[in-house]
């Protein structure tokens, strides 16, 4: 019998392989028959370093079968690297139960005919494992090629995406770069201080069986060491919100104060909108917008669950005139992006995104940030963000904003950088508009 976590992996990568859907909407469906906690968290495991480490298990193939992987079926592709990913980086599970899983699903996938071949190049990959043909670190790190074959195939990076990372940072800051985002991403928290403390927080989760520890950078953050929060009772009394730590500096970054009118543009899932809810201590009003109705349907249920009853959800889309007049002292653009930074947490997306996407994506953000600026305030400040690395969707963006918008400055800037900070790559712009001061004569 197959192992029902692995079933459950070759499902979701199939699903992601076929396109339409993502890693965490394809998990979420493979996983709902599964009644154990540990085949539900086995199976998360497999599919997420699957995709982490895809380059590498391709290149394997192709040396081993002597054959370009694209051309052998899909799912004989797909159980070939969650197999060589439970062999090479899953030293608890056994090798042999790995290949005899591996030799029964593709069976049960209607390729019989291929069974023999996955069973040999899994058995040979497990007996060379130590000595796999992967491109070896560069002894001479300004060998730009070198360089990149390293990052993008040992490394298991789109080799146009590290070939940017190298041009930009150079090898070193590059290396630690890929190597951040292959490493496990740990479950962040943010303390809703409208409901507790953060010190608080930390004895009542570790009354609940949950250590964690402050976060490095966000005020508010917590990073969860041992336990599941989400397992316990605490996960339905507001306490606390799943957030990112980088997507908590973006949410200080606002400094909404209370009795401020906040607007924010792309509002779900809403930590950020319930996060400035907290900072502003639920005085002021804060309008969270978002466009399609499972959006608006996911806001509602994280702003009801953290007692914030100053923010008011509506359907709406920034991309278009926005239906305000000029009353908003600050607005939150946290636009829809390529998501290049968030790599770590979702390893799918390094494989869906190419440089052709960025223009794309600038126009629609320039459009969304052009549309909350023309509800401030005369003094009002308007803060663009993204979770990209790339500047097509952060500087230049804003650059274009400033060209056309003269009464604008910007007044200052945040990134957060995987190498220097051990963070998520997520940028804002803070921008003001300074009010025209009349002369008199």
């Amino acid at each position: 019998m197959i192992a029902p976590a692995r079933l459950a992996a070759y499902e979701t990568l199939l699903a992601v392989a076929h396109g339409g859907v993502d890693l965490p909407a394809a998990l979420a469906r493979a996983r709902r028959p599964l009644a154990d906690e540990r085949d539900r968290a086995l199976a998360g495991e497999i599919a997420t370093g699957t995709l982490r480490w895809q380059a590498a298990f391709d290149h394997v193939v192709a040396r081993f079968a002597k054959r370009d992987p694209r051309k052998l079926d899909r799912e004989v592709l797909t159980i070939l690297r969650l197999s060589l990913f439970q062999l090479l980086h899953l030293d608890r599970v056994p090798a042999a139960a790995v290949v005899d899983d591996a030799v029964q699903m593709t069976r049960k996938a209607g390729k019989g005919s291929a069974a023999g071949f996955v069973n040999a190049l899994l058995r040979r990959a497990s007996r060379e494992r130590g000595r796999l043909p992967l491109p070896p670190e560069p002894r001479d790190r300004h060998d730009r090629d070198a360089a990149i074959d390293y990052l993008a195939t040992t490394l298991s990076h789109p080799r146009w995406l590290a070939a940017r990372w190298f041009d930009r940072v150079g090898y070193a800051d590059a290396a630690r770069w890929v190597e951040f985002n292959n490493d496990p991403a740990p479950l962040t928290l943010r303390a809703n201080t409208l409901r507790t403390t953060r010190d608080e927080l930390v004895e009542t989760l570790a009354a609940a069986g949950v250590r964690v520890e402050p976060a490095a950078h966000a005020a508010q953050g917590l990073i969860v060491r041992a336990g599941n929060p989400l397992l316990t009772p605490l996960a339905h009394e507001g306490l606390f919100v799943v957030q990112d730590e980088a997507s908590q500096l973006v949410g200080e970054f606002v400094r909404a104060q209370p009795g401020e009118t906040v607007f924010d543009a792309c509002a779900s899932p809403g930590g950020k909108t319930t996060q400035m809810a907290a900072m502003m201590r639920d005085e002021g009003r804060i309008v969270a917008a978002d466009v399609r109705a499972r959006r608006i349907d996911l806001l509602t249920t994280t702003v009801r669950a953290s007692g914030a009853a100053c923010v008011r959800v509506v359907q709406a889309d920034a991309r278009q005139t926005l239906p305000f007049d000029r009353v908003f002292d600050a607005a939150l653009v946290d636009a829809p992006c390529s998501g290049l930074g968030t790599i770590r947490r979702d390893p799918d997306i390094r494989w869906r995104r190419s440089p052709e996407d960025f223009a794309g994506f600038a126009a629609t953000q320039l459009a969304i940030l052009n549309h909350a600026a023309a509800i401030l305030r005369p003094g009002g400040r308007v803060v663009y963000s993204t979770c990209s690395s790339e500047p097509e969707e952060n500087e230049a963006v804003v650059a274009s904003f400033l060209d056309t918008h003269a009464t604008f400055e910007q007044r200052g800037e945040l990134r957060t950088l995987p190498f220097r900070d051990g963070l998520e790559a997520f940028y804002a712009a803070l921008l003001v508009d300074r009010p025209k001061v009349a002369v008199h004569c």
